[in-house]
């Protein structure tokens, strides 16, 4: 291959090699905190070193430690990745620029995977940032740490781990994406899934303020954070499974295999208590622990003074329903079950939904239930909430595209959205029956529409659409006709 095609760039922290193809530079695993070996598998993530030398860019990174996703019928693998690929320094980043170095700064966007805060990478392919970079825009990746050693509340460990992990590549972005031809004023993070629930403590963290000057929130939850009494049933079953006291010397003898090996004793956990309901509704034992929810914390961190585009998908709850089969064969006892789980008054919560759509069946009640305690009411709270401290900075969306994958019945589910978002809609790996996007073609525009909100909004904080408030709430809905 000849030597342009290998670019490289001199960063504070030492030089890297990367690939140039028709869509710009990419830089691939480069370190922004150092390995989390052993007992720093518990500790704020360090800055890394730095190298001497080249350090190679063209291959990818080693993953967090995380288990093997599994959902029936529908080909995932998009989505989170390759799993677990071993390999202390997983705490990079990918990197893809229209060009690096140069005189132009220009917009970056640091990507937050989802993942249900136990699994994902910057491998998985849907979130390839060549879009990104034609259209002139610096896309950033980030691994962070999940399950155990990002998310378990451990006596003597800092908490959400995972969440200092992002703050950290926060930081490295805002004092190396210049090497990359980056501007670190400009920078948007945006994040999906557990991911954007990140995205939503960032708003409310002190430490993030200057970090970023807007923010995107898809299918997160404003108010999805474990509350510490929670927090710490799933730490001490976690504790009895290992055999071990639940403190930071105990746990740093074991090996991560074996962190993953109790995860099927860590499902089923009742976190339901006296002031608060499930808000991961039994999905994930891991998540962020706060004492106040973001949503209800916003003026304690750089909120106010970010624009933030927010929204959700009409069929969330489908993702967790129909590729295991289980939408059909939805009893009243599962409708109220969910309701139970995720509402403080769920008979009120079963008849609003029946009220909404009287024809609907009691699968359908379930995963418009699933949808609304998981993303829909978190998401409206912080959109309201953000609203109301920052002026006319707050943009909301609503994705309506049905996906036509396992029999026409997947919908507007979870997750549905990124391809569109990356404008990789047409991919073939998207495709098929068992694909997330299903047989039919992605409608003509959809992407270019979607993806172009993004880019605009990262470049002036305007998506395209009003701006919602409490007088006008104004919801862009992305479906065939993708129109207000």
């Amino acid at each position: 291959m000849p030597q342009h095609s290998h670019p490289l760039v001199r960063t504070p922290s030492g030089d890297v090699r990367g690939l140039r193809d028709r869509f710009g530079e990419l830089y691939r695993a480069i370190p922004y905190a150092m390995a989390p070996r052993g007992a720093r598998r518990f500790a704020p993530p360090v800055p890394h070193p730095g190298w001497s030398g080249v350090r190679d860019a063209t291959q990818p990174s080693p993953t967090a430690p995380q288990p093997t996703r599994d959902f029936g019928r529908l080909h995932m693998t998009p989505y989170f990745g390759p799993g677990w690929v071993p390999g202390d320094e997983y705490l990079t980043v990918d990197i893809r620029t229209p060009v690096a170095g140069g005189g132009e700064k220009r917009p970056v966007m640091v990507f937050v995977h989802g993942g249900g805060f136990v699994s994902g990478s910057t491998r998985a392919a849907l979130y390839d940032g060549r879009a990104f970079a034609r259209d002139g825009v610096v896309l950033v990746t980030v691994n962070y740490r999940l399950g155990v050693p990002g998310f378990l509340d451990l006596p003597g460990a800092p908490a959400n781990r995972g969440l200092l992990d992002v703050l950290a590549a926060l930081r490295w972005v805002h004092d190396t994406i210049p090497s990359f031809g980056g501007d670190p004023g400009k920078v948007t993070v945006f994040g999906q899934s557990a991911g954007a629930t990140i995205i939503c403590a960032l708003l409310a963290t002190p430490e993030a303020k200057g970090l970023f000057r807007g923010a995107i929130v898809q299918s997160g939850n404003g108010t999805g954070a474990f509350t510490p009494e929670q927090a710490q049933r799933v730490t001490a079953r976690a504790a009895q499974a290992l055999g071990v006291e639940p403190t930071v010397e105990r746990f740093a003898t074991i090996p991560d295999a074996a962190f993953l090996g109790v995860m099927p004793e860590l499902s089923g956990i009742d976190l339901r208590t006296s002031t608060a309901g499930d808000p991961l509704l039994g999905l994930s034992p891991f998540g962020l622990v706060l004492p106040v929810q973001p949503a209800d914390a916003l003026v304690d961190g750089p909120a106010a003074e970010v624009s933030v585009l927010i929204g959700s998908n009409t069929e969330e709850g489908n993702l967790y329903l129909v590729p295991q089969d289980a939408l059909e064969p939805t009893t009243e006892a599962d409708v109220f079950a969910v309701a139970a789980a995720g509402f403080t008054e769920p008979a009120t919560a079963v008849a609003a939904h029946r009220a909404a759509r009287p024809d609907a069946t009691p699968g359908e009640l379930r995963s418009a239930l699933l949808g609304e305690a998981l993303f829909g009411a978190g998401s409206a709270r912080m959109a309201g909430a953000h609203s109301r401290i920052s002026g006319h900075r707050t943009h909301v969306y609503s994705f309506a595209r049905r996906s036509t994958a396992l029999g026409g019945r997947l919908g507007a589910a979870h997750t549905a959205e990124l391809p569109y978002v990356f404008d990789l809609a047409d991919e073939p790996w998207l495709h098929g029956d068992h694909g997330l996007l299903g047989p039919e073609a992605a409608p003509a525009g959809l992407a270019e529409a979607m993806h172009g909100a993004w880019v605009a909004f990262a470049r002036d904080g305007d998506p395209g659409w009003s701006a919602y408030t409490s007088e006008q709430q104004v919801v862009k809905v992305f479906g065939d006709q993708w129109a207000d």
